[in-house]
């Protein structure tokens, strides 16, 4: 494959080399048109009809990349393909002149190219452009992925997305989407009052959630800095500010594997609202979703494999513990230790990570056994505290923090709390999390002490979400796995 592309290669430079001889520029830093192909097909549409032989006197400039290339007898069709659409042009030599028409073959598949003249429908029926000039606008040294049944191999298609946004109409209409669901995630949110807000990205040290951060050097300061694992803390300082309802859409950056749902760099939605609790928050996360999934698809019903989810409010509601009952046989409010938990676990012969305290027992009982059966979307509320060291406490049971996660398709995609605003607590839950991280749990919560002499200033009454944004893509456009909803996954490098 390699030595054909370098031939493929070979004979395109030779091209390029025909071009410039005749004074042809290849890449030329300007050009126009007046219609994409869409607009110009949808045009002749409505002003003819499907009269056969239909003719425009008035001439179109369009413009894309050559999908296809045909020349039969002493006329060559070549298709245009841009950001709307295929648009077919038509060329004879007594239109363009009989030395552009000859030059027609240095023209490859992947070149961009303008034609300019009057729309026509052929004989097969096809609104087509009548070329009477063209001008090439770049000259693609490579050759497409093939042309018929498209980009197939996975590693190939993340390693080189353009080759993949280039020849698979799916893929495309994937981001197109996802675009489309970000934008309305910010409209929903903005029209209920929220601002959005920008927080830094490089930090001293990382806060806002339970999860070991990527570690970078700050030149300019001769420190240690960190990517954001949340965007938690300085949200919430913002509250603290007179801000009542502040949210952020941004890249989220924590240093842990990777799988079908879990990609190190993502995008999260995170918002919160003043004078508000995790049960305010919960109705705007159905109304939200199933609004955004109104907005872009036209539907509350979404297919996805093999299932089709209703996103229909309301969605249900169940406490965790029973979730956790119900499927694993195990009470965990009925165990104090996590070595009580995990002896009723390996009783049960359901796995407990080596080392894992009471709170990841609870977290890898919901995972293995809860979370892969949660297909149609499903809150689940009232997490132990030793989980949630952000969150405020339940007051019917200090055990409990005021927290929801929301689930579909058996992954997470929405997560949020009551905001623990108590300062005094907030420093106690940090200083158990840092004991937690000197016992070799890297992903304990570290003490912020600006967080807590914000705090200490007064923050009112919290109600917080995250909200995964590829995890929500993922659900409406049908995919299985986070790499195929982010443009350019990570990969290992080759060499």
């Amino acid at each position: 494959m390699a030595e054909q592309h370098d031939e493929f290669y070979q004979q395109r430079l030779i091209k390029l080399g025909r071009l410039l001889e005749r004074g042809i520029d290849p890449y030329p830093p300007r050009t126009s048109r007046t219609h994409t192909a869409s607009e110009a097909v949808v045009g002749f549409q409505e002003r003819h009809g499907d009269t056969p032989g239909a003719h425009d006197g008035e001439p179109v400039a369009v413009l894309g990349r050559v999908s296809a290339h045909r020349t039969m007898g002493k006329a060559t069709f070549i298709d245009l393909r841009d950001g709307s659409g295929r648009i077919q042009a038509y060329f004879r030599a007594d239109k363009v002149g009989e030395d552009a028409y000859r030059g027609l073959v240095d023209l490859d598949l992947g070149d961009f190219l303008q034609v300019a003249g009057p729309l026509f429908r052929t004989r097969t029926g096809e609104v087509t452009v009548e070329a009477q000039s063209y001008q090439l606008l770049t000259k693609a040294l490579q050759p497409p992925p093939e042309k018929y049944h498209g980009l197939s191999d996975v590693e190939t298609r993340l390693r080189h997305r353009y080759l993949d946004l280039m020849s698979n109409e799916e893929t495309r209409q994937t981001f197109t989407a996802r675009s489309r669901i970000v934008s309305a995630v910010r409209r929903y949110m903005d029209d209920l009052g929220f601002l959005e807000m920008e927080t830094p990205i490089l930090q001293p040290q990382a806060g806002g959630a339970m999860a070991r951060p990527f570690v970078t050097h700050y030149n300019a300061l001769d420190e240690e800095y960190v990517l954001r694992i949340a965007t938690e803390l300085h949200l919430k300082r913002l509250l603290v500010g007179g801000f009542e309802r502040v949210y952020e859409i941004g890249r989220i950056f924590r240093n842990e594997g990777v799988s079908h749902k879990h990609n190190p760099e993502y995008t999260l939605m995170e918002s919160y609202q003043a004078y508000a609790d995790y049960q305010d928050v919960l109705v705007m996360v159905e109304d939200l979703v199933s609004s955004v999934a109104q907005g872009v698809l036209g539907t509350m019903k979404v297919p996805h494999g093999d299932h089709t989810i209703d996103l229909t409010p309301p969605w249900r509601r169940l406490t965790l513990r029973d979730a956790i009952l119900q499927e694993s046989g195990i009470d965990f409010l009925a165990y104090e230790t996590g070595d009580d938990l995990r002896a009723a676990m390996a009783e049960k012969r359901i796995y407990a990570p080596p080392g894992a305290g009471y709170g990841k027992l609870v977290d890898e009982l919901l995972s293995t056994c809860v979370e892969p059966k949660l297909i149609q979307p499903t809150f689940l509320t009232d997490y132990p505290i030793e989980l949630s060291p952000l969150a405020k406490k339940n007051p019917n049971d200090p055990r409990m923090v005021e927290r929801f996660e929301a689930f579909v398709i058996g992954i997470e995609i929405a997560n949020a709390y009551s905001e623990l605003n108590d300062p005094l607590d907030q420093r106690e839950r940090f200083s158990r999390q840092a004991q937690l991280r000197a016992l070799g749990d890297e992903e304990a919560e570290l003490p912020d002490e600006d967080f807590l002499f914000a705090l200490e200033h007064g923050m009112p009454p919290t109600g917080g979400l995250g909200l995964g944004i590829d995890r929500l893509v993922m659900l409406l456009t049908n995919q299985s796995t986070i790499r195929e909803v982010i443009l350019f996954p990570h990969l290992r490098r080759k060499d």
